[in-house]
């Protein structure tokens, strides 16, 4: 039996009529439950179709199983976490035994615990493993109806469970009215579109609900009016007379379809006696299986127990005991045509009914309905509401109360309306806050300067969304200037998101030494104790300004600190950004790698997965100029994976280009990058960051020893002068110049990193820098250079300039005629391209091989590639020494998920135990 808040039908129990492909759909569902497996499916379909009655025989077939269900409820459809609360009532007693961040988490969300707002994602991992911890017990199947009137909180969270299932005994099963809720929320479900009854099943089903006499021809017209929807055909058998069916008596009305069905049953309705109408208005907007709420409210409104007679007479309700609609789409033909006064009524008597203490939100949001004007009490209410529902997380629902506060207010509606347009913009939705902002606009310019800037903070942020990233600067500069004084912080915060603008190529307002000057003579930044982000921002406004021998230390503190504390801040991506562009800036991977790890694992530890998804993609990064191609690629693909389940677009694009340009993959490395430097340059988009896409297909271009046209690339990326690019570009460039007897081009790329690569200091500044002094070199010089990058670049983790160093250097000697000197370098480049799966590099490695009289036949750069990404990315933890219990964790999925793709990693890779796991993929990079 379904536990919680079953829904009623009009057919529970009887045999459905048809279906077959939907059974069918249905029992294979039941059955991997059954064995162990997960499941997410969504059905979606018209009013009255059928999605109630597939779920309640879905129940009825699984008593094996362990089966909880809920349904939304349009007029909860704002109030955040309501339907999942309902959902995991019955396994709240297991909230001890989540892991401390989950449990804070869930808790928060359902107001059972104190502490910061809960993050969405680390809601969704503790229902994901509330729900799994049951299933080890009993399989589970979860049913959700009326997705449509679902609040976002509980969708979010519901959607996250659905992309995470895997190797456990859980179903999930959600049912949706088709074009009223966003199916793209679900992407990752298994979908089963309901559609009409054939005509012999509709046929059937329509001669089941007729006692008497049905005559052929009326058959033949309610099924083609009805379209085989069952609730249509059933409700037309009930609303037709004996004569009627008979064909004793013409059928001239329209037949209750379509939407005629929901004022069909509002007709039948409005023929009840008043007080049982007012108490199905309270029934449609009371909280499934809320009694005590139900009958309060009734109470308030003199409502006595004898009014619910008349509606079960009538078959709008069950029965007595189970007081519920017997189909959904009566609650919303009840709420919808009930006079706009008797509504007002009701949620006054709901919001009378409703614990101030316990349910502040809803007595809010009742109260808010039942006002008609402006209210500042009530707004005031509603924005007191708001702060509690942001407390724990509910950010829908805080934008949701902020608005309707802001459409009561007299004095601070600016205020609202600019709250609320950042509410809208933490939830993903731009296009709310930007409407909202166009409201506060007149009013917010005579606000106070904070207004002005949250407001114009909220602007920019918009702008970025919508892609407008010139522009955005001008307004963050803006807005920081507005609150230096008085809020520093926010300040500081606002200017860390336009020098993000600046290094992505907004310099259409604001020239980036500019922007380095108004950082640095802002009175925000006057800071006794500044944090590793206050140092990034400090150290490229310096940087900006021009002076790079007064920013090298600072971003090299910056980095040691961030790396050895952390981020304030956990759930923000932008310091790993900042932090993989100064570690690039000052070649300084030590900094880089540290820091990015640590971000890495205090965003793991506090389920951050919003800023881990960018954080991934730095980190793949620092593996890539490792050599460590396959963690690299392990870690892209988890911040995919990562970002389809919370549905977000992943920002690794650029990475991806510079791992198949190492690897050799001309024609997918240049689409790719193509596509990039396509969106990038776009008008008013971000226009700076094409040059990491050309900086990739730099290393593809000298790989396959295109100098030309990676002097190109290069070249490009070189006169940019953007932080990190330059730095990066630089060696590439001069490499390339010199092969194309370039001597002007060298020259300049030498003086920049002559000057530049001292003041970083760092073994890999040094060593880039001795390479290049290499290249340029005539005499005997050369090698003293190459063997100096050798022993600096060797004291570095960035394997890649290391092997290319040692090819550099074979090269000269093989043109030295020194040929068996120029094989010892080889040989050491071509096993390190090799093993790192550098397959261009390690072909021109070859070459060079072969023109030295060395017989060197090609190999095959191995891969996991047969892995999936899951696969791949589990495979990495478990070689590293993690547990299963530790996997999970990282990449929030189960126990059960991780062990089930282990044994598949195992069987392809014909191997049983981790330690052949650790050889194998040592072996391939």
């Amino acid at each position: 039996m379904a536990e919680y808040a079953p829904v009623g039908t009009l057919t529970r129990g009887v045999p459905l009529a048809g279906r077959h492909e939907e059974l069918r759909v249905l029992a294979e569902l039941q059955a991997g439950v059954r064995d162990g497996m997960s499941a997410a499916l969504i059905l979606y379909g018209e009013a009255g179709i059928g999605k109630t009655r597939l779920l309640d025989h879905l129940a009825e077939t699984s008593t094996d199983l362990r089966v909880v269900r809920t349904a939304g409820v349009e007029s909860e459809a704002r109030l955040g976490f309501a339907a999942l609360h309902r959902l995991l009532q019955p396994f709240l007693g297991g909230l001890e035994a989540l892991p401390p961040p989950q449990r804070e988490a869930l808790g928060s969300a359902f107001g059972l615990l104190g502490g910061p707002p809960a993050d969405r994602y680390l809601v969704g991992m503790a229902t994901l493993t509330l729900l799994a911890d049951a299933s080890a017990i009993q399989p589970l199947l979860c049913l959700v109806d009326d997705v449509q009137w679902l609040d976002r909180e509980s969708c979010d969270a519901l959607a996250f469970v659905g992309r995470r299932l895997g190797a456990d005994a859980v179903g999930l099963v959600i049912a949706g009215r088709e074009g009223l809720f966003a199916s793209e929320a679900f992407d990752g479900f298994g979908t089963l579109s309901v559609r009409g009854l054939n005509d012999v099943d509709a046929h059937e089903l329509l001669g089941r609900n007729v006692a008497g006499r049905l005559d052929v021809v009326v058959a033949d017209r309610v099924v083609a009016d009805s379209g085989g929807n069952p609730l249509a055909l059933i409700e037309t058998a009930n609303a037709l007379t004996p004569a009627h069916l008979a064909g004793q008596a013409p059928l001239l009305e329209p037949l209750p379809v379509g939407s005629r069905l929901e004022n069909h049953f509002g007709r039948l309705i409005h023929s009840l006696p008043q007080q049982t109408q007012t108490f199905l208005i309270v029934l449609s907007v009371v909280p499934q299986g809320d009694m005590p709420l139900l009958w309060r409210a009734a109470g308030e409104l003199g409502i006595p127990a004898e009014a619910v007679d008349a509606a079960v007479s009538a078959g709008i309700i069950d029965d007595h005991d189970l007081i519920e609609f017997r189909h959904p789409l009566i609650r919303s033909a009840v709420y919808r045509g009930a006079d706009a006064a008797e509504r007002r009524r009701v949620h006054a008597a709901l919001a009378a009914a409703s614990d101030p203490v316990r349910s502040p939100e809803h007595r809010a949001w009742h109260r808010a309905k039942a006002t008609i004007g402006l209210d500042d009490a009530v707004a005031d209410e509603l924005n007191a509401a708001s702060e509690l529902a942001g407390a724990r997380g509910g950010y829908a629902t805080r934008a949701a109360l902020l608005a309707r506060a802001a459409e009561l207010s007299v004095t601070d509606r600016a205020v609202r309306l600019v709250e609320a347009a950042r509410a809208h913009l933490l939830l993903g939705d731009p296009a709310t806050a930007q409407r909202m902002l166009e409201q506060a606009e007149p009013l917010v310019a005579a606000g106070d300067p904070t207004l002005r800037a949250r407001a114009l903070h909220a602007k920019a942020t918009t702008d970025i969304y919508f892609e407008r990233v010139v522009g955005s600067l001008s307004l963050l500069v803006a807005a920081a200037d507005m609150v230096a004084t008085t809020d520093p912080a926010l300040a500081r915060n606002m200017l860390v998101e336009g020098l993000l603008a600046s290094l992505f190529g907004d310099h259409g307002t604001i020239a980036p030494a500019e922007f380095g000057r108004v950082v640095l003579s802002s009175p925000a930044m006057r800071i006794s104790v500044p944090t590793g982000t206050d140092l990034l921002l400090q150290g490229f406004a310096l940087r900006l300004d021009g002076g790079y021998a007064s920013a090298a230390p600072v971003l090299h503190k910056a980095l040691e600190t961030l790396g050895r504390e952390g981020d304030v801040v956990v759930h923000a991506a932008r310091p790993a950004v900042l932090a993989l562009y100064a570690s690039q800036e000052v070649w300084d991977e030590v900094g880089g790698d540290e820091t990015v790890g640590l971000l890495e694992a205090q965003q793991r530890a506090s389920g951050a997965l919003g800023a881990l998804g960018l954080t991934l993609v730095c980190r793949a990064s620092c593996e890539l100029r490792a050599g460590r191609f396959e963690v690299a690629t392990a870690s892209l693909d988890e911040a995919e994976i990562l970002c389809a389940v919370i549905g977000e677009q992943s920002p690794g694009a650029a990475y991806r280009v510079e791992l198949l340009s190492w690897q050799g993959q001309e024609a997918e490395a240049r689409a790719a990058a193509d596509l990039l430097v396509r969106d990038w340059e776009a008008p008013h988009a971000h226009g700076g960051l094409g040059h990491w896409a050309r900086n990739c297909l730099t290393v593809l271009e000298l790989g396959l020893g295109r100098y030309a046209d990676a002097a190109a690339y290069a070249g490009s990326a070189f006169a940019s002068d953007i932080p990190a690019v330059t730095a990066r570009a630089a060696p590439d460039l001069l490499e390339a110049a010199v092969r194309c007897g370039d001597e002007h081009t060298a020259k300049e790329a030498l003086r920049l990193l002559e000057e530049r690569a001292p003041l970083a200091g760092t073994p890999w500044a040094l060593g880039l820098l001795a390479r290049c002094r290499g290249l340029m070199s005539d005499g005997d010089d050369a090698e003293v250079f190459y063997q100096e990058s050798v022993a600096q670049l060797g004291r570095t983790h960035v394997r890649t300039d290391l092997a290319r160093t040692h090819l550099l250097y074979g090269e000269w000697l093989r043109r030295r005629r020194r040929r068996a000197d120029a094989r010892v370098q080889l040989r050491i480049a071509h096993e390190m391209f090799v093993s790192m799966g550098a397959a261009a590099f390690a072909e021109r490695t070859r070459l060079e091989l072969l023109a030295t009289g060395e017989s060197a036949r090609r190999r095959t750069v191995q891969t996991t590639y047969d892995l999936t990404p899951q696969e791949r990315r589990i495979a990495v933890l478990a070689a590293e020494g993690a547990t299963n219990g530790e996997i999970a964790t990282r990449l929030f999925i189960t126990q059960s998920t991780v062990e089930y793709h282990l044994n598949k990693v195992f069987r392809k890779l014909a191997i049983t135990s981790r330690r052949q796991l650790r050889k194998v993929l040592q072996e391939q990079g």
